[in-house]
């Protein structure tokens, strides 16, 4: 139980965070390069495009059964997962909990003191949950990190709960 987060509030759906099963969310960035990388507008289309398109031509060459390069980009995946530094974004969850209209800042709870967010830049804000590999156990169970990455030396630590208001 002490790795679960709340989101309460001023809110119309309170939320129970789980960071463990973030590693097989799909939604998990790479927090070693995400504030390195310019920000690029995703356009869901087109990535699904790109891949089926991908996909395709991989079969017209190849044929379907799945070449030895597949199984190892496979295999680089799973080591990448099992050694890997990853964060999500926090905007999904705090959208599914509803805030009210008149809800204007994220109360962060944290055993270091708590901290004030406004609610338009929380919605950037990414959750650090696995540091080489590993769950963060000793200050988590999450590190939050601001969209801009300003913080990324000096993440927020030892988060209790969240608190819309």
């Amino acid at each position: 139980m002490e790795n679960i987060i709340l989101i309460t509030g001023n809110v119309n759906y309170s939320i129970t965070l789980d960071p463990v099963v973030w590693i097989f969310d799909d939604r998990r960035i790479d927090l070693t390069t995400c504030f390195q990388a310019k920000e690029e507008t995703f356009d869901e289309l087109e990535s699904y495009t790109k891949a089926i398109s991908k996909n395709w031509d991989r079969e017209i060459m190849e044929g379907a059964i799945s070449p030895p390069t597949l199984k190892s980009e496979k295999k680089f995946e799973k080591e990448k997962v099992l050694t890997g530094t990853f964060g999500i974004p926090f905007k999904p969850f705090l959208t599914n909990a509803e805030p009210n209209s008149e809800a204007k800042i994220l109360l962060i709870k944290s055993s270091d003191g708590d901290i004030e967010v406004p609610l338009e830049k929380a919605f950037d804000l990414i959750f650090g949950f696995s540091k080489n590999g590993k769950p963060l156990s000793s200050d988590g169970p999450i590190h939050i990190y601001f969209g801009d990455g300003s913080n990324q030396g000096n993440p927020i630590k030892n988060i209790k709960e969240l608190i819309v208001k």
